[in-house]
């Protein structure tokens, strides 16, 4: 099994913007290629941000490849993503005035059983 974590710092007030985006456009599209989503979990961080993070599992490295492969080939997807974007003011605009973190990157169980070994 292959795992990640895609991990946003977000300005507070956009956090509902996001978790929109996340459940009607990100989510849809991630299953539909096969990503299986473990859970998504956010926490405020009392400065006016808050920590967004999900974990994903796929089969294995090459799957999450080939999932995001097809999801950057998806015309529909990548188009509902810019018109998301240009209503909340371009993607630069995002990144700069509500996102102040963003990381994807692949996590490692620490529990050793027989299905890991």
């Amino acid at each position: 099994m292959f795992y990640r974590r895609k991990f946003y710092i977000v300005r507070s007030e956009f956090v509902d913007i996001f978790n929109d985006l996340f459940t009607r456009i990100n989510l849809p599209n991630q299953l539909k290629y096969g990503s299986r989503l473990v859970g998504r979990w956010m926490k405020d961080l009392n400065d006016g941000t808050t920590e967004v993070f999900a974990i994903w599992e796929y089969d294995s490295h090459e799957a999450y490849i080939e999932i995001e492969s097809n999801i950057r080939s998806d015309e529909a997807h990548v188009k509902r993503i810019q018109n998301w974007y240009e209503e909340h003011g371009g993607k630069a605009n995002v990144f700069k005035q509500y996102f102040l973190e963003v990381r994807n990157e692949p996590i490692e169980s620490t529990v050793v059983t027989e299905q890991n070994e």
